[in-house]
Parts: structure tokens; sequence; C-alpha cells
């Protein structure tokens, strides 16, 4: 005797971020299948993030190499925000053509210029959380470096190495940002 009525089988997952993540909200979470997705896509969107740091950080050292900012230059306050700038787009760019094909492939009810356009309001306000912290911890690491650590160093020194540590907790709270904004109104389209 045959049913119409058929069973739901369990697949497994596939991919090593998709068993990560099974494996994640098994263990520790109660093995929820929407919630294992919802951990994948943090996942694969740290992935992204990671890319993007790649990006960010890589355009930031150039930048830095070639305007060779100084500390105590009284325009150092919009160098640093135009080298911030210009790795932060570049990011933007690569993070939203990997997340919108890798981490949300599913989300195609939005025409592409609509999610372009909230990911990029997302990353201004992202943008300028980060000029923010950025501006502020350079400044307060260079003037803790000046009389601690590097009393001695060239203010070129003294810039860069104050530069990445700040840049580095304000990409840490800018992730955290950019993923539930994005997750919950960028992409929210997907289940």
């Amino acid at each position: 005797m045959t049913t119409d009525v058929q069973t739901e089988t369990t697949q497994e997952p596939t991919g090593l971020l998709a068993r990560l993540s099974a494996w994640i909200v098994g263990r520790f979470m109660g093995g929820d299948p929407k919630t294992a997705r919802e951990m994948e896509r943090f996942l694969k969107f740290s992935v992204v993030g990671t890319i993007g740091f790649v990006v960010d950080f890589g355009t930031n050292a150039i930048l830095v190499a070639l305007l060779r900012p100084k500390a105590d230059d009284p325009n150092v306050g919009l160098i640093t925000v135009f080298i911030s700038t210009t790795a932060f787009v570049a990011a933007v760019i690569n993070n939203f053509t990997w997340n919108r094909y890798w981490t949300y492939p599913d989300s195609r009810s939005k025409p592409i210029l609509n999610q372009l356009v909230q990911f990029t309001i997302v990353n201004v306000i992202a943008w300028i959380i980060r000029s923010i912290v950025l501006l502020f911890l350079q400044s307060a690491f260079a003037g803790v470096l000046r009389s601690t650590l590097m009393p001695d160093a060239g203010e070129e020194t003294l810039y860069a190495t104050s530069y990445f540590p700040a840049l580095v907790i304000a990409v840490i709270i800018v992730l955290f940002w950019n993923f539930f904004i994005n997750r919950y109104w960028t992409y929210n389209d997907v289940d």
C-alpha cells in the first residue's frame, strides 16, 4: 500500500561551515536546524568579514606607507579618516559581493540595487562608528605609547604603531553591528 504522505527526512549538512554550525548548535544550543542555519550564516559572514579585513588592512597599510602621516601633524585626523574611508569602501564592495552570492544566496526577492543601497546605508553608519572609535583610540594609544613604551619614537612610527591596534578594535565593534543589522534588514527576505 502506498501513501501520498511523504515523510520528512533529515538531510545531513554539506560543507565545512554547515557541518561546524550543526555541531556547535547540536552541542551547545539544543540542535534546532534553524539555529544551525543562522550559525552557518554568521560563520560565513565572519569568513567574508575576514576577507574584508584583509582587504581593509592591506589597503590601510599601503596608504599609511604611501602617505606617511605623522602623529603631530595638524591634519592627522583628516589623513586618518581619508585612509580609513578608502580602505573601508574597498572592503564594503568586497563584502557585499561575497555576502550576496555566498552568505545569503537565497536572498533574491529584493533587487540587487535595493540590497546594495541597504548594505551601503548600514555600512555608512558603521563607517561613522568606526571613525569615531578609531580617532579616539588612535589618539589615546599614541599618547600612551609616547609617554610609556616609545618616548623616543619618531612621529611616523608612533602613528603607525597606534593606528593598527585602534583599527582592530573598531573593526570588531563594526562586525557585530554589520551582521545583525544586515541580517534583519538587508537580508530579511531569507527564512
